[in-house]
């Protein structure tokens, strides 16, 4: 009887990120993940239990790295305006390089989140974790004078950032033209100059 073949985790997630943000959850089949893994059909149902329960580590595996870098320029800059603005630039420079694919939680809830409570709660609780650290980001704005004027509601503000931000990363899905985007990011970041 042959032993079943061992394999790293991380890494088969990481090649499962890779298959899904390129095609897709539906558009990838149990063959496609078993080729492009290298592990065979038995070993991935008894890790993951199948196709579903593998997108659903690989998406938290993605939105884990993904959202922790956001969350880090938020709270890793002394401004928090320059912590916001860094934020969207770093969506320009990021959809540069992986314009074709966007960005997987985006693309996710763009296809399953409407018809999968589970995955939606998924996709939110990434959202919610982003809006924070752009509140906290505007909290430091405010109190270090950054902010045009006075915004009573930040949580609300933060709101709006988070959504422009996903804005931006779908729109640089299907543009090229980086004059286009920056002047959304000009736009969007003057909102921290105006009373709402």
């Amino acid at each position: 009887m042959a032993r079943p073949r061992e394999f790293d985790k991380m890494e088969i997630l990481t090649k499962a990120v890779d298959i899904f943000w390129c095609r897709g959850y539906r558009g990838t089949s149990m063959e496609d993940l078993v080729k492009h893994l290298g592990i065979g059909r038995q070993s991935l149902y008894n890790a993951f239990s199948g196709k579903r329960d593998l997108f659903i580590a690989a998406l938290k595996h993605y939105a884990d790295q993904k959202t922790a870098h956001v969350v880090n320029i938020l709270e890793n800059n002394q401004s928090g305006r320059k912590a916001i603005s860094r934020v969207f630039y770093d969506v320009l420079e990021t959809e540069q390089n992986e314009r074709e694919k966007g960005c997987l939680i985006v693309n996710t809830a763009i296809e399953l989140a409407p018809d999968d409570p589970e995955i939606a709660d998924l996709v939110q609780s990434n959202g919610k974790r982003i809006e924070q650290a752009f509140y906290r980001a505007l909290v430091r704005a405010k109190n270090q004078g950054e902010l045009g004027h006075s915004h009573d509601d930040l949580l609300a503000l933060a709101r709006f950032l988070n959504n422009a931000r996903g804005g931006l990363m779908v729109t640089a899905k299907s543009t090229s033209d980086t004059d286009v985007l920056r002047n959304i990011i000009q736009i969007t970041l003057s909102v921290l100059d105006k009373k709402i």
